[in-house]
C-alpha cells in the first residue's frame, strides 16, 4: 500500500532486512541507496528516482530504506547511516562492486543521476559547474531549435563532446565570456557526440569538437574558430563577428625549395635505374611522424649532395597521392623508408629518423636489426581490425571494448599486455571482444578520426556496434577484466530479473 501511495516504481528495490541489503550488494555491481528518515520524506526523491531507475535499467540499481520503520531501523543503525541528521530527511549513497563508493552530492535532476549511474567515477556535466551558470545548455534538438527561433541577441553555440580535450579546456573561457557578456549575447552549449545529433552536426559541419557556431535572429552566419581565445578575445569577436580567416594552405613538400627528389608513380622507375643507390621515404601529408622527419631527412640530402663521391641519393613519394608506387611496396604506414640497389629494393629501415644516422647508413648500408614482432603479428585472442572489417566485427558482438592505438606511443605499449591478458580470460564467451585498431595503418587513420580518437591510446565501448561510452578505467589487467565483469554482470541481473518476473 506504501508503494502505491507515493507511486515508487517496482523497478526501485525496497530493502528493510540486513541480509537482504547484504545480498543486493554482493548480486549487484552499481547501487544507488535512498536512506530516508521516514516513509514520506523521500517523496519528492521517490518520484524523480522512479523515472531515473527506468533508464538506468539493467546498468544500474536503485534501493529505498525507509530508517523510519522497525526494521530499516537496525539496517540503518548497522550500517550506521543517518538520515535525520541531513536536510529534508533523506540521504543518497552509492555502492559499487560491494562496498560503499560514494556519497551522491551532484545535482538532484535526472540527467544528473542518469549520469552517474551510467559512470559513477565520471567526471560531473558542464552544467553541473556552478560557474557554468550563465552558459545555455541545450538538451534536445528541438529545445535548439527553440532557442534559434524566439532568442532576439547574438548567439555564439559551443557544439561539444564530453570527453573532448580542447573542449574541456576551452569551458571555463567559455562560461566567463558568457557571464561577462549577459545580457547582451546568449552563449550556448551542446553535447552533440550522441548519434541522434548526426542530422545536426551534418547540417552545420560538425567534423570535430569543440565547433562553434554564431547566429543572428535565427540564421546560422559564421564558425567561430579561435580554440586558443581568451574570454575577452570571445568577448571582442562577438562585437564584431567576422567570418573565420581562410588558412593558408600548407605548401606540398615537393614544391618547396628541397634538396631531396620527389617522385611521382610515373618517374619512380627509371629515376631508380638513373641512381644506382637510392633511400626513399613514403609519407603522407597529414602524418606527425613525417613532418617531424622532413627537415631531418631535408638536412641529410643537403649534405649529401655535397661531395662529389656521394654515397647515393635521397628520395621521397608522396604516397596519399602516387598510389600505384604505395601500394606495390605495400606501404601501410607512414612514413615507411626503403632502400634501393641497382633500382632492386633491398632494405626497409624503420630505425632512421634522424639527420646523422641517415648519413651513417648511406655511408655503410647494413641490414637493420630484425624487427620486432607487431602486436597483430603476435597469436592472442585480441582481434585486430581495419577500417575494412571494424563495423561488421562489432555488430556481431554484444560487449566490445576497442584499443585504438599507434605501434611507437609507449603508453600504449604499457597497456598492450594487460588488454591481451583480459581478452585472453574472456576469449570463451562469444558475446564479448576485446579489440584493437592500429590508427597509424592504410584507412584506419579516417576510422580513428570518426571514432573521435584524439590521442593514443583510446579506449571506446561498444554495444552490438554502437558506441556508447569512453573507458577511461585503470589500463591494467584488474581494470580492463573489472570493466567486462561488470557488464557481465548486469545482464545476468537482467536474466536473473525476467526470471523472476515469470
Amino acid at each position: 500500500m506504501l508503494l502505491e501511495a507515493v507511486k515508487v516504481s517496482p523497478l526501485i528495490e525496497k530493502v528493510g532486512d540486513h541480509k537482504d541489503f547484504k545480498k543486493l550488494l554482493r548480486t549487484r555491481t552499481n547501487v544507488l541507496v535512498l536512506y530516508t528518515k521516514t516513509a514520506t520524506s523521500g517523496d519528492s526523491h521517490l518520484k524523480l528516482l522512479s523515472d531515473v531507475a527506468q533508464t538506468v535499467k539493467g546498468q544500474g540499481t536503485i534501493a529505498w530504506v525507509n530508517c523510519g520503520d522497525s526494521e530499516g531501523r537496525k539496517l540503518c543503525k548497522k550500517v550506521k547511516v543517518d538520515p535525520s541528521s541531513k536536510r529534508g530527511g533523506a540521504e543518497l549513497l552509492h555502492y559499487k562492486d560491494g562496498t560503499f563508493h560514494t556519497e551522491y552530492n551532484r545535482p538532484a535532476t535526472f540527467k544528473s543521476m542518469v549520469t552517474f549511474l551510467k559512470d559513477p567515477s565520471g567526471p560531473p556535466l558542464w552544467e553541473e559547474n556552478p560557474e557554468a551558470k550563465d552558459v545555455i545548455h541545450i538538451e534536445t534538438e528541438k529545445d535548439f531549435r527553440k532557442l534559434l527561433k524566439r532568442e532576439e541577441r547574438p548567439i555564439l553555440m559551443m557544439f561539444y563532446a564530453p570527453w573532448c580535450g580542447v573542449c574541456k579546456r576551452m569551458q571555463p573561457i567559455f562560461q566567463q565570456a558568457a557571464t561577462e557578456t549577459k545580457g547582451k549575447y546568449v552563449l550556448a552549449g551542446m553535447n552533440v557526440h550522441p548519434a541522434e545529433f548526426d542530422g545536426l552536426k551534418q547540417e552545420y559541419n560538425v567534423k570535430g569538437y569543440p565547433t562553434l557556431c554564431y547566429f543572428e535572429k535565427g540564421k546560422f552566419l559564421h564558425h567561430y574558430e579561435n580554440y586558443g581565445a581568451t574570454a575577452k578575445d570571445i568577448a571582442d569577436w562577438m562585437k564584431n563577428p567576422q567570418p573565420p580567416q581562410p588558412k593558408t594552405p600548407e605548401v606540398p613538400w615537393s614544391e618547396t625549395d628541397s634538396p631531396v627528389f620527389h617522385l611521382t608513380d610515373e618517374s619512380f622507375d627509371s629515376f631508380l635505374e638513373e641512381h644506382p643507390t637510392a633511400l626513399v621515404m613514403f609519407y603522407a601529408p597529414w602524418c606527425g611522424h613525417c613532418k617531424k622527419m622532413k627537415p631531418e631527412y631535408d638536412e641529410a640530402a643537403e649534405i649529401l649532395n655535397r661531395g662529389a663521391d656521394s654515397p647515393g641519393v635521397l628520395a621521397a613519394v608522396d604516397a596519399t597521392v602516387h598510389k600505384a608506387v604505395g601500394d606495390r611496396f605495400k606501404i601501410s604506414g607512414f612514413p615507411t623508408v626503403k632502400y634501393f640497389e641497382k633500382a632492386e629494393e633491398k632494405y626497409t629501415l624503420p630505425q632512421l629518423r634522424s639527420k646523422d644516422k641517415i648519413i651513417e647508413f648511406m655511408h655503410n648500408p647494413q641490414a637493420p636489426p630484425p624487427p620486432e614482432q607487431s602486436w597483430e603479428e603476435k597469436p592472442s585472442s585480441v582481434s585486430h581490425l581495419g577500417s575494412e572489417d571494424f563495423r561488421e566485427a562489432l555488430k556481431k558482438k554484444k560487449h566490445a571494448l576497442v584499443m585504438f592505438y599507434a605501434p611507437w606511443c609507449p603508453h600504449c605499449k604499457n597497456a598492450v599486455p594487460h588488454f591481451t591478458t583480459a581478452a585472453e580470460l574472456f576469449k570463451e564467451d562469444r558475446k564479448i571482444v576485446y579489440a584493437a585498431v592500429d590508427c597509424t595503418k592504410g584507412q584506419n587513420h579516417e576510422l580513428c578520426k570518426q571514432e573521435g580518437v584524439e590521442g593514443y591510446p583510446t579506449f571506446n565501448y561498444y554495444n552490438y556496434g554502437k558506441f556508447v561510452e569512453k573507458y577511461n578505467g585503470d589500463r591494467g589487467e584488474a581494470g580492463f577484466t573489472g570493466f567486462m565483469r561488470s557488464l557481465r554482470g548486469r545482464d545476468q541481473e537482467k536474466v536473473v530479473k525476467r526470471k523472476d518476473e515469470l
